[in-house]
């Protein structure tokens, strides 16, 4: 089945380019300045957008995201509310759009309502970084079903199983967390990094994504010459909220550097 990832992807290694995927916080600082990002972000030249669910007890994310999730929750946005705006989006934009959530909001929502609706709105993919493949079976029958891509993590520590497991479990594309840490750690690149994603590449031909911890163009250029695609997300949120007016700017050097 097609997918607009899975199109984004195929366009963009037909014309030799890499993937440039901002992440940003629905509802941080506020609902209406979110839903004018993602048009903003589509206009500067983003490929996917990942949008964050608000979410109090985070597992991965650093205190840039925390931050960002707390305001947004201070706000009152919801998983319902983000779905609605997903779908009022659409009327604008076909720019591929993939939820950042943790279980329990999709739990609580109901997998299969959430499915659903999700896949309704226009929600392209998911990544629940507290949902590993090997419990996820249902979830991703039921994703399946309505052609929500599932998104599952890697990282350093991933033994062969589990990224021959990750890699027939994920759609759309693969998320190599770049360290054993959090959003917004310093990101180091060595060649174990360059290793990784030649190991990951070895098991599946599913495009491979790095994320945490890429802050400036040159660590996106860096990354997206040995990868398909780079996840820019605290460095983005930390301008949003301390320098808006630099944002654009710094996400444009993010863009060409990538």
């Amino acid at each position: 089945m097609s997918s607009r990832i899975r199109d984004r992807f195929r366009y963009l290694k037909k014309d030799g380019r890499k993937a440039f995927i901002p992440y940003i916080m629905y509802g941080d600082p506020d609902e209406r300045t979110t839903e004018s990002l993602v048009l903003l972000l589509e206009d500067i030249g983003a490929d996917i957008i990942e949008l964050g669910v608000p979410f109090t007890d985070p597992l991965a994310d650093g205190p840039t995201i925390q931050s960002a999730a707390e305001r947004a929750l201070a706000k009152g946005v919801t998983l319902t509310k983000i779905i609605r705006a997903v779908s009022e989006m659409r009327k604008r934009t076909d720019i591929p759009i993939v939820l950042m959530t943790y279980f329990n909001p999709v739990y609580k929502y109901g997998t299969t309502r959430f499915v659903k609706d999700a896949s309704r709105a226009g929600v392209d993919g998911v990544i629940i970084p507290d949902l590993p493949p090997d419990e996820a079976g249902d979830f991703i029958k039921e994703a399946r079903g309505k052609d929500l891509d599932t998104i599952f993590l890697l990282a350093p520590t991933s033994t062969d199983d589990r990224i021959k497991l990750a890699a027939k479990s994920s759609r759309g594309f693969i998320y190599y967390v770049s360290m054993t840490g959090i959003t917004g750690s310093k990101l180091s690149i060595n060649k174990d990094l360059k290793e990784s994603v030649k190991r990951i590449r070895s098991f599946t031909d599913k495009p491979v994504c790095v994320g945490f911890g890429v802050s400036t163009p040159a660590e996106a250029r860096t990354v997206a010459s040995l990868s398909d695609g780079v996840i820019v997300g605290s460095a983005i949120v930390k301008t949003l909220n301390e320098s808006p007016s630099k944002l654009k700017r710094s996400v444009m050097a993010l863009r060409k550097a990538i």
